[in-house]
């Protein structure tokens, strides 16, 4: 279904041309980029020149990936030696991720007890104090093993079967609404938490989902909000908002967001001698916006996401969130994909990404299978979307794939979550190969790592062993993970999907700390996306060295 709504089309290529400007102690010394040899640069292989599981031809003997491929073919179905190996890769950036959904139970329940949050002693369900008849004090999942047990199974997917009554679909979904009091003013520890678990795992940069200021915009949308359903109610509405105060929250919202980034900082201890590795990740934000609500409500969170990404760089980009299988979600599908279209002329340069596809059959009515992804990449003009389930469902969904490819859309592929809540598992039922197959940039990611009890190296183990991605092929993930991050600034790469860099940056090898000529390091220094591709192109380079050197 091709429902292309006024030029977004043309606006989507014109926005993202403007958003663009444990191995041991051996391998943590090869980390250290002046601990290197001086090894020439050799030309590196486009981002699938295999199919997933077909295998890479003889090696060169320079050819450090080629032997890192071959690496990984002999470990692939040794667990220990597979985890150590994809531990240590550099992996990117983490672009699908719910912040409250990535923080462990456990931190949950330590900072529900600390604020005195209440535990409903039969749903798990959590509120703020004062406990009533039939709450315990969130402390008692501290002190008492059986009563943290329950809990934790009800806030995550921990010991969760599938087949029983509860669906894994709605087990996780009920998790958010269950732990949510755990989150309320924690936003900072659950930063610091989430940054430092990507520092562990060899990724550079955290691009997280969250909200701001719900009871402030519910009160405005509640006081001067109407239903709006053409363009031309688009306009009012807008214009109503700003007049009334949005401009307002937009303020409190950033100022909330100062708070939260000055408590991560404090406890990472960045800026100070003591700095812990989380402070090396570059946080930038997606502003969520909970779909299943009243058209007022969903232009309003989408008004105040546009508005905090035109003047706080913080805030790079927008997301819709909460099931898409909602019987708001399903109704009004087009209506949210209408209004994003408008609201990106309203404000060009603004990034969007969207949870598209996220559906299976028996789960919504066949006819909601159709127009999902079409509708995010040609009607809201997505620069990326999540998820992507249903791709063969949708209409003409080869074109569909092609044309994702042509523009430059990548999927972002929680491969954990794809099976908890969706039971897609596996490369049989699972898209992955088909997105690879027509040529779409795909990233990994893991969407809810603390509700799914996963990481983004289980990620990586699922792609190699599930999928048989190779080494080549994950390393495209992680290169497409930074290069289509939402992170200000222009590609160190010559051109999307190159493995070429930049004219500037041609003679200059990664991996020898600061770029070799004065033209390669201006781009870096002016450049956090060319930085953070540069700082990755040199963890490649260790890590190449390291394990070729294996075989």
């Amino acid at each position: 279904m091709n429902l292309l709504g006024g030029n977004a089309r043309a606006r989507t290529a014109g926005r993202r041309r403007r958003a663009t400007g444990t191995g041991g102690i051996a391998l943590a010394a090869l980390l250290t980029a002046a601990s290197l040899p001086v090894l020439v640069a050799q030309p590196r292989p486009a981002q699938a020149e295999t199919t997933p599981g077909e295998r890479a031809p003889a090696c060169a003997p320079w050819d450090r990936e080629c032997r890192v491929n071959r690496y990984l073919d002999r470990i692939r179905d040794r667990p220990e030696k597979l985890d150590e190996f994809l531990r240590t890769m550099p992996k990117g950036g983490d672009l699908h991720n719910h912040l409250s959904g990535a923080v462990s139970t456990e931190s949950l329940i330590r900072y529900a007890a600390e604020d005195g949050r209440c535990i409903d002693a039969e749903t798990m369900q959590s509120s703020l104090a004062p406990c009533t008849e039939g709450q315990r004090p969130a402390s008692d999942a501290v002190s008492d093993p059986e009563f943290r047990e329950r809990v934790i199974g009800a806030w995550s997917m921990a010991g969760f079967e599938p087949g029983g009554e509860e669906s894994g679909h709605d087990h996780f979904f009920a998790t958010f609404g269950k732990f949510w009091a755990a989150t309320e003013g924690r936003d900072g520890d659950m930063l610091a938490e989430v940054a430092g678990d990507l520092a562990e795992q060899n990724q550079f940069y955290l691009e997280t989902l969250l909200s701001r200021q719900y009871e402030a915009r519910s009160e405005l949308v509640e006081r001067v909000g109407f239903d709006p359903s053409s363009e031309r109610e688009f306009r009012r509405l807008r214009e109503v908002l700003l007049r009334e105060g949005l401009r307002d929250v937009e303020r409190a919202a950033r100022r909330q967001t100062d708070r939260d980034f000055a408590r991560y900082r404090e406890l990472l201890n960045c800026g100070t001698p003591s700095a812990r590795p989380g402070c090396g990740v570059e946080i930038r934000l997606d502003y969520q916006v909970a779909r299943a609500n009243s058209p007022a409500s969903v232009f309003t969170q989408l008004l105040l996401g546009f508005e905090l990404a035109q003047s706080d760089p913080r805030f790079v980009g927008l997301n819709m969130v909460q099931p898409e299988d909602h019987e708001v979600s399903l109704r009004d599908y087009t209506l949210h994909m209408r209004m994003i279209d408008y609201l990106s002329e309203q404000y060009p340069g603004v990034s969007v990404s969207l949870h598209a596809g996220e559906l299976v059959p028996g789960l919504v009515k066949p006819e909601e299978l159709t127009h999902h992804i079409d509708q995010a990449v040609r009607i809201a003009g997505a620069d990326r979307i999540g998820h992507g389930i249903d791709l063969r469902h949708e209409d003409d969904w080869r074109a569909l794939a092609d044309h994702m490819a042509e523009r430059d859309i990548p999927v972002e592929v929680p491969l954990t979550s794809n099976c908890q809540i969706l039971r897609v598992c596996g490369s049989e039922e699972h898209p992955l190969p088909d997105y690879m197959a027509h040529d779409v940039p795909y990233a990994l990611a893991t969407d809810d790592p603390g509700v799914s009890r996963s990481d983004i190296t289980a990620q990586y183990s699922r792609a190699a062993t599930e999928f048989g991605l190779s080494y080549s092929q994950l390393k495209a993930s992680a290169r497409t993970s930074l290069e289509h991050a939402f992170i200000q600034g222009e590609s160190l790469w010559a051109k999307p999907g190159s493995r070429r860099m930049k004219p500037v940056c041609a003679s200059d090898t990664p991996g020898f700390g600061k770029a070799d000529t004065a033209a390669c390091a201006e781009l870096l220094s002016g450049s956090p996306k060319a930085k953070l591709q540069w700082r990755q192109e040199a963890a490649f380079h260790a890590f190449e060295t390291y394990y070729a050197a294996k075989l």
